[in-house]
């Protein structure tokens, strides 16, 4: 099942062989062909398709044949720049089915970042659109990628693109295809499945790294596979049949994992969605869960705590009997916001913790294996697989019940897990891996604690403490208390530089009144109130400096919090690449708050 022969490099499952497409589409064809399989939704151009099991591997078929048209076989990388629409989907399973390596990269990153991305990943074929619409804007998708092209050294044989007709698209004759033109070619194709070695590499995956090049998550086939299937049932207990939604993007893992292979693998619909969740109004995800019945639904607490500041009327005003449970996940889900959520829509709430580097849950409530307590502020206990210790950062030694520690896992990683960084083997030992007691251990680069039932609670990045006076503070603890208050909907807060204490704790909050914000003395007296939380809560050594009270708060387009754009402005220094904001003004009434 394993070769272990060379820590920390694990191989699961050597000599088996598998194919992650087979395993999501085609084996299930003789009990699904007529079942829906994917259903896209897009109130952006308000539109929605449908394919059942059938269609969906006919589909595949086409667009695996139009690859292969091109010259692109088994362990050749394409590269997927595209916005959330079906036939990102049949790219990504068309190259799973010859055998190719799928990289997608996040629609939000810029000329320069994709650049880098087509360097490190070498693609034969780029695979992209002519653009997105989100929030009512469209986002033009061809004069960025001809850019990031232009810029590469390795340049891709060709591109293939779909086109929305949204933006105009002009094309290169004998460089960029029509996919419509190329699809056609190819109606009646039928295209063998090519099976691949379990170790051999699945997709690159790309994600931030902490000297600011992108690390390229290189991620197996069989031993992803299992993962799959078995969190399925264990963390989702979701059965075959049922239809999941998972509000995310396929350029990040949740949307690899849960929104692609992991729903499809276990025979079920998923939902793919394109837009916010708050157009046309805040119940439009409810809304989709009334229509389509569906069972599980999976995103992250920043989005529940955008919906927190709208009328919680419009979440109970569709029939949501369906719904078994809402999974949250993507960053640490605050107590209130997930009181909030559960209250507001009746429903079980089941957190969970893991990484792009994890590819599936780390810390869950497995459920589905035997019912587990809920602890509000826990994502759980550790999935099979993982072997999780808190390590005591001074003395490297395993930290007591209730005692702050940095989370490790010991090697080997579970099935599902990254194999290597692509292309690096030594920067993937050197960046994750280090020594404790003897034996090799994997850092999530997290603070956390656990309690006397093994359960364990996430108190933020070990990278994002804030040193106050010799205090060791960690930013989340302080977002913590200060989410508490009633009248705070979501908060953000930095280290900031401060010649007396070595740094202070500066927060950025959103009021759910904002009228009580919009005078001096509203800000004042509301800030004093959180103040007095923190201090009744953590005490005053963790009282921010300020709290200053903004309508938007700089965030990624998949809604993480950009921490450090925020630090860097408050500290006055240039903020670095903020390709992936969503909306640029967020940053913009930060540095007026802090002008004030």
């Amino acid at each position: 099942m394993l070769d272990y022969g060379q820590p920390p490099f694990a191989r699961w499952f050597p000599g088996g062989q598998a194919n992650l497409c087979y395993n999501a589409v085609e084996r299930h064809l003789a009990e699904r062909s007529g079942q829906l399989a994917l259903i896209h939704v897009s109130t952006e151009t308000g539109s929605e398709r449908v394919f059942n099991y059938a269609e969906l591997h006919a589909e595949v078929q086409r667009m695996a044949a139009i690859m292969q048209a091109q010259g692109v076989g088994k362990g050749d990388r394409v590269q997927i720049y595209m916005p959330m629409i079906p036939e990102a989907v049949f790219a990504m399973l068309a190259c799973a089915h010859i055998g190719a390596i799928h990289s997608v990269v996040f629609s939000g990153f810029a000329s320069l970042s994709l650049a880098w991305c087509i360097d490190d990943a070498r693609p034969r074929l780029i695979v992209s659109a002519d653009a997105s619409s989100r929030g009512g804007k469209v986002v033009e998708y061809k004069p960025l990628l001809d850019e990031a092209i232009r810029l590469a050294e390795s340049k891709p044989e060709k591109v293939l693109l779909v086109d929305r007709a949204l933006a105009p698209m002009p094309r290169e004759a004998g460089w960029d295809l029509d996919y419509a033109a190329e699809r056609a070619k190819h109606m009646d194709a039928e295209v063998p499945c090519v099976w691949l070695d379990s170790t051999d590499p699945s997709y690159i995956l790309y994600t931030s790294g902490t000297t600011g090049k992108p690390k390229g998550v290189q991620r197996d086939t069989g031993g992803y596979a299992v993962a799959l299937a078995a969190s399925m049932r264990s963390i989702f207990r979701a059965q075959p049949g049922e239809t999941m939604f998972t509000a995310s993007d396929i350029g990040w893992v949740v949307g690899h994992s849960y929104i692609v292979y992991g729903p499809l693998i276990n025979g079920m619909a998923t939902v793919m969605y394109e837009d916010t969740p708050i157009r046309p109004d805040v119940g439009i995800w409810w809304s989709l869960v009334e229509k389509y019945r569906i069972n599980a639904m999976f995103t992250a607490p920043t989005a529940i705590r955008v919906l927190k500041r709208k009328d919680p009327a419009l979440l109970k005003k569709h029939d949501l009997s369906s719904l078994n449970r809402l999974l949250l996940a993507g960053e640490q889900l605050d107590e209130p916001t997930g009181s909030w959520i559960g209250e507001a829509i009746g429903k079980p709430i089941v957190d969970n913790y893991w990484q792009t580097e994890s590819g599936w849950p780390i810390l869950a409530n497995q459920g589905g294996i035997e019912e587990m307590v809920s602890k509000p502020g826990s994502p759980g206990l550790p999935s099979c697989g993982y072997r999780m210790r808190l390590v005591n950062e001074a003395g490297g030694g395993e930290c007591a019940p209730g005692e702050k520690g940095v989370l490790m896992i010991d090697g080997p990683l579970s099935p599902g897990c990254m194999q290597t960084v692509w292309g690096d083997d030594a920067r993937f030992v050197s960046t994750y891996w280090t020594e404790v007691g003897g034996k090799l251990c994997y850092s999530t680069f997290n603070w956390g604690i656990r309690d006397a039932d093994g359960y364990f609670f996430i108190l933020g990045r070990t990278d994002d403490v804030i040193n106050v006076a010799s205090h060791r503070l960690g930013t989340r603890e302080i977002e913590e208390s200060i989410s508490s208050h009633p009248q705070v909907a979501e908060v953000a807060v930095v280290g900031v530089a401060a010649k007396l204490k070595g740094q202070m704790a500066i927060g950025f909050s959103i009021s759910r009144k904002p009228e009580f914000v919009e005078t001096e003395a509203g800000c004042m007296q509301l800030e004093g109130e959180v103040m007095q939380t923190v201090d009744r809560q953590l005490g005053a050594v963790a009282r921010p400096a300020r709290v200053f009270f903004v309508s938007a708060l700089p965030k990624t387009r998949s809604g993480k919090l950009l921490h450090r754009a925020m630090q860097a402005v408050a500290e006055r220094r240039t903020p670095g690449d903020l390709t992936t904001m969503e909306e640029p003004a967020a940053l913009a009434q930060i540095q007026q708050a802090l002008k004030v």
